[in-house]
């Protein structure tokens, strides 16, 4: 029993020094070359395979719906999100790769086209998670900022890498109404979910409305800076100095930063105010990037505890050289 218990303990010291020699090493099973993701010109490696099997997608409807099912099985936000992700960057990707430009615009027009059905079709919830349903909108008529944001900044974003006269006077449509609710709102804060109104949303919104201005001769130069300066004075955690991640109609906060969305609004943020954007993606790495046994990753809750009925996942990956 004795000579049992011995090799039991060996086994389990060898296991654990082991482990602390190929641990710390792990990471280097899946290194590879930064080009493989990111290049100065051109199409990256990782970059055009994602794209491929993307738009293999949006040509094969059989594959699509069952893709796009599995999404909102779980949240059909992701089906909506995915469609717009999609649209913004096959944008940057025509001037990246023009040879397949118009491969590119017809799938964004592909794309745009079915949501603005959905959405006219089923109603603005078909795109939302459940408890959005919940409770009234404090707003009459209902809007929520998340859908329009979004899918102005795809008919900008359209729009910008070449004109598609059909969408001028839906994004003109789109923005005349996003901009009408922000100048009646004494607060400048919008709701996306009933009595929530998401940072995120707001910056994507806002992006959308300086592009219109770009493309359309517009200026609502006056309103950007004025939000920007209540998101920087009303907005912002006085512990960590970021951005919180959504308040109510009122500014009382309800969600602290969050590691799932101030990335995205840190780089939506260049547009609006380069050098916030700046100090907000500086503040976010130092707070909430991390990097274990060679990994980088963001926290999510690091700062704020309390769970988060719409964006539930613990952490992003993010590059640790990033």
């Amino acid at each position: 029993m004795k000579s049992r218990i011995k090799r039991i303990i060996a086994g389990l010291v060898a296991l654990t020094v082991a482990a602390v020699i190929w641990l710390p090493c792990l990471h280097f099973f899946f290194a590879r070359p930064a080009a493989m993701f990111n290049q100065l010109q051109g199409l990256s490696l990782k970059a055009d395979q994602l794209a491929a099997r993307h738009l293999e997608l949006w040509t094969d409807p059989a594959r699509r719906e069952a893709e796009l099912n599995k999404m909102r099985v779980s949240n059909a936000e992701w089906d909506f999100m995915g469609r717009s992700y999609l649209v913004w960057s096959l944008a940057n990707m025509c001037y990246r790769a023009p040879a397949s430009k118009t491969l590119y615009l017809h799938t964004m027009d592909q794309i745009i086209d079915e949501t603005l059905r959905l959405e006219k079709q089923e109603g603005m919830y078909f795109f939302m998670m459940p408890y959005a349903k919940d409770h009234p909108y404090l707003v009459k008529p209902a809007h929520s900022l998340f859908l329009d944001g979004e899918i102005a900044l795809m008919l900008a974003a359209r729009r910008t890498v070449e004109e598609k006269p059909e969408y001028q006077p839906l994004l003109t449509e789109r923005v005349n109404a996003m901009v009408g609710r922000f100048q009646k709102s004494r607060k400048m804060l919008l709701e996306s979910y009933p009595d929530e109104c998401w940072v995120f949303d707001h910056c994507v919104a806002l992006d959308a409305v300086k592009m219109a201005d770009h493309l359309d001769g517009s200026d609502h130069s006056a309103l950007i800076k004025d939000w920007v300066a209540m998101a920087k004075q009303r907005l912002v955690d006085s512990k960590s100095g970021l951005l919180i991640s959504a308040c109510r109609t009122d500014g009382m906060p309800i969600y602290g930063p969050e590691g799932s969305s101030i990335w995205m609004v840190a780089h939506s943020l260049q547009l609006l105010d380069q050098d916030f954007a700046r100090e907000q993606y500086q503040r976010a790495r130092k707070q909430l990037g991390a990097i274990t046994l060679g990994f980088g990753y963001a926290h999510e809750w690091r700062l704020f505890r309390a769970r988060n009925k719409r964006h539930h996942s613990e952490c992003r990956i993010i590059p640790s050289g990033a």
